[in-house]
C-alpha cells in the first residue's frame, strides 16, 4: 500500500493531506507559495521525507464540470510536480472542498474572527487538501 500526498493548489497557498491507501487522510498542514522553483523543492521534500508514491491534486471544477478558469494552472503545476517528484500525479474534482472546509468550520462553532484566521493560516486549505484526498480514496475503493 502507497502513500498518497493530496494538494489543494491555489495562488497564495498549497494545503497538503496525506494517507496510506485502504486508511484515513489527515492534513500535514499548507504551505504558502513563493516560485514554482521553491514551491517544487519544499513538495518534493515533503514527498521524500513521507514516501509519497502517488500525488492527487486537486482540479478546480466548475459547478457544471467543465474546467474552471484555474485548471489549466493547476494542470501546468502538476506536470511540472510529475517531472520533479517522479511519482504518479493525478487530478481529483475539488468542487466545493474549500466551502465544505469552512462549512465545518462554522459548525465547530468558529467565529468569524477566528475563521478569518484559520483562513489566513492555511488551516482551509489543508482541510480541503483531506476532502480531496478522501475523495479520491472513495472514489478508488468504489472502482
Amino acid at each position: 500500500m502507497g502513500r498518497i500526498l493530496a494538494l489543494d493548489v491555489g495562488r497564495r497557498r498549497i494545503g497538503m493531506a496525506i494517507a496510506v491507501e485502504g486508511s484515513a487522510a489527515h492534513g500535514i498542514g499548507a504551505m504558502a507559495r513563493r516560485s514554482l522553483r521553491e514551491d517544487l523543492e519544499r513538495l518534493k521534500r515533503v514527498a521524500e521525507e513521507r514516501g509519497v508514491e502517488r500525488v492527487v491534486v486537486g482540479l478546480p471544477l466548475n459547478m457544471d464540470g467543465s474546467e474552471s478558469a484555474m485548471a489549466g494552472e493547476v494542470r501546468q503545476f502538476g506536470e511540472r510536480l510529475r517531472t520533479a517528484l517522479g511519482v504518479e500525479v493525478v487530478y481529483q474534482d475539488e468542487r466545493l472542498t474549500s466551502f465544505a472546509a469552512e462549512e465545518l468550520l462554522k459548525q465547530r462553532g468558529m467565529s468569524l474572527k477566528k475563521m478569518l484566521e484559520a483562513k489566513r493560516r492555511g488551516v482551509v486549505d489543508e482541510m480541503a487538501a483531506v476532502a480531496v484526498l478522501e475523495d479520491f480514496l472513495g472514489a478508488t475503493e468504489r472502482g
